[in-house]
């Protein structure tokens, strides 16, 4: 049995796309928790249209900050399916400022060995311009506020507390990106 493969890290650093690859290379199952994510949040009550008001009159951070209890019980749900794939989180799902979710969080994660945060680069400001292009590439809304997100993802300690391995991603492809998770992943 292949061993699950969880990947973490801003947002526009490959998770899903990298995902994918390593899924096909692997041949199992992508779990993409920002497509798996909205029927869980259901389970628990999620009003998308204060969601989209909350997003409207105080933007994206104040947004992530709601979905926060929703995305913990989707991760949940996720990994109590004892996945064998490779599963990417969303963004902000790991990333948490309350410590009762965050160490949810730490403990839904501690049994998985290949738990892999991705990043652009080590600095965190070089980090940021590479996501401000790739994302600009692919969209023209909300740019300033992906950025400001990603500040925060970037600066956040979550994501290196969760990490057990972390793969920098400037000046690699996405296929040789899977192929650096893989040589330190026990797949």
């Amino acid at each position: 049995m292949v061993q699950p493969i969880i990947l973490i890290g801003p947002m526009q650093a490959g998770k899903s796309t990298v995902g994918q690859l390593l899924a096909e290379k692997l041949q199992v199952k992508q779990y993409s928790m920002d497509r798996l994510c909205w029927q869980y949040y259901a389970e628990i009550g999620y009003d998308a249209e204060l969601a989209d008001r909350i997003w409207a009159e105080k933007g994206l951070l104040s947004v992530f900050q709601y979905w926060k209890p929703f995305a913990v019980h989707a991760m949940e749900r996720v990994l109590a399916l004892e996945p064998s794939g490779v599963i990417d989180l969303g963004a902000g799902d790991s990333i948490h400022d309350d410590p009762d979710l965050l160490r949810r969080v730490q403990d839904l994660v501690a049994p998985f060995r290949n738990v892999v945060l991705l990043l652009p680069s080590p600095d965190p400001v070089e980090s940021l311009e590479i996501i401000r292009e790739r994302y600009a590439a692919r969209f023209q809304d909300n740019v300033e506020e992906v950025i400001l997100a990603n500040r925060y993802f970037l600066h956040h300690p979550a994501n290196q507390l969760l990490a057990k391995h972390v793969v920098y991603t400037k000046g690699k492809t996405p296929q040789q990106t899977r192929d650096a998770i893989l040589e330190l992943v026990d797949a």
